[in-house]
């Protein structure tokens, strides 16, 4: 039956058709502890009996209505949102790009609308803000933008973590600079140490947009709700998505107020963004995270999974040194060889993960993952390098 789907993604053979917790578990019964979340996205794990009771709820009185009335639930979760961000306005949609393409469009529109032709994007190399075609121009790596040309015009892209770069490619064009706290996708690299405060301080200076990309590192993460917490600054647009939903599909792009209303009926839209499913689902998320302490519980365990990284790589194979990136429950392994033989190593004994690059090992654990699911995944990682190791041998 796979014959029929395009070929966007090298599937691998195994077909999860149910999950619970931290497992997943195909037809035939055999499971795989689930280190990939969804791709950060099941914030609960599988099957998180509150979720799944607010999603039949919401779903026994009303799946979508058109944005063209009041929906509840998403005035709920803006509000919600709004206080853990301090950022005051919403705007709901399906995806991290949907997202993304969404704070470009407001970042151009609020200087259009006080007649200034800024409109230029400033990005870094490395990122990675989706798969439409303005976020693919607006990611800083060419393999996501062979054979889309032409893409729209307008986007910049500087060295990561090199403020005076960053500097330097301002002029009297640019609109925004546009940054992940940790690039995900792009090998789990996070921002060094005051580089955000020092991008803020640059906007404020020059009178431009700090857009923050959350879509990976939002909702408790990195171990606090947002990780630009951690730089001690506030962007002027965040964009979310992944774990927002805990695995039902919904975006968030949020700004403060002046620069929300540069959005005004009919400037932009999305016609399933933000219906009563989804901001049911989401304001889900956020009640368990609060009652189960997830955002302490993500550094716990955030910090136990790193020591077991470091001393797996303090113990690697000789010709394979290692080192390991990221905060909270986004962590990688930088293997310095291609990871895929790796990650099939790992599969094999029971652990799925997911490479960011072709060298990183990503580790995005459900953030209600238990210190021994922690062990254990370790342990088959530890045993799927040295697979590794004597496969190349």
């Amino acid at each position: 039956m796979a014959d029929h789907l395009m070929e966007n993604y090298a599937r691998l053979p195994i077909a999860p058709v149910r999950g619970r917790g931290c497992r997943l578990e195909d037809a035939r019964g055999q499971s795989w502890l689930d280190f990939t979340a969804g791709i950060a996205v099941n914030t609960l794990g599988h099957a998180h009996p509150a979720l799944t009771r607010a999603i039949a709820e919401q779903a026994g009185r009303l799946l979508h209505c058109s944005n063209l009335y009041r929906i509840p639930q998403q005035e709920e979760l803006a509000a919600r949102l709004a206080a853990a961000s301090t950022l005051e306005r919403a705007f709901f949609c399906n995806s991290g790009a949907e997202a993304n393409e969404a704070a470009i469009k407001l970042a151009r529109r609020f200087f259009h609308q006080q007649g200034q032709s800024r409109r230029t994007i400033i990005t870094a190399l490395g990122s990675f803000h989706g798969r439409t075609l303005a976020t693919i121009a607006a990611t800083g790596q060419e393999k996501v933008k062979q054979g889309f040309d032409p893409l729209p015009p307008g986007f910049v892209h500087v060295p990561f973590n090199d403020l005076a770069a960053l500097e330097q490619a301002v002029d009297d064009t640019t609109a925004a600079v546009m940054l992940e706290p940790i690039q995900g996708e792009g090998g789990v690299r996070p921002a060094a140490p005051d580089y955000l405060a020092g991008v803020r301080a640059l906007c404020d200076r020059h009178g431009i947009l700090l857009i923050l990309d959350e879509v990976q590192t939002g909702i408790g993460r990195t171990g606090t709700m947002f990780a630009f917490a951690q730089a001690k600054i506030r962007p002027d647009i965040l964009t979310l998505a992944k774990g927002l939903g805990g695995g039902v599909p919904i975006g968030a792009m949020l700004a403060g107020e002046e620069v929300a209303r540069a959005f005004t009926p009919g400037s932009h839209g999305s016609t399933f963004g933000g219906n009563p499913l989804a901001c049911a689902a989401a304001c889900c998320v956020l009640d368990q995270i609060d009652r189960l302490g997830l955002l302490a519980h993500c550094r716990t365990m955030g910090a136990r999974l790193r020591q077991g990284l470091e001393r797996i790589a303090a113990t690697a194979p000789a010709g394979m040194p290692m080192e390991v990136r990221g905060r909270g429950l986004l962590l990688g392994l930088d293997c310095g060889r291609p990871v895929a033989p790796i990650i099939d190593a790992a599969r094999a004994r029971g652990l799925l993960l997911v490479a960011a690059g072709p060298e990183v090992i990503r580790l995005i654990p459900p953030l209600i993952i238990t210190e021994e699911e922690i062990d254990q995944a370790l342990a088959i990682l530890a045993a799927a390098l040295d697979d590794a190791s004597r496969t190349k041998e």
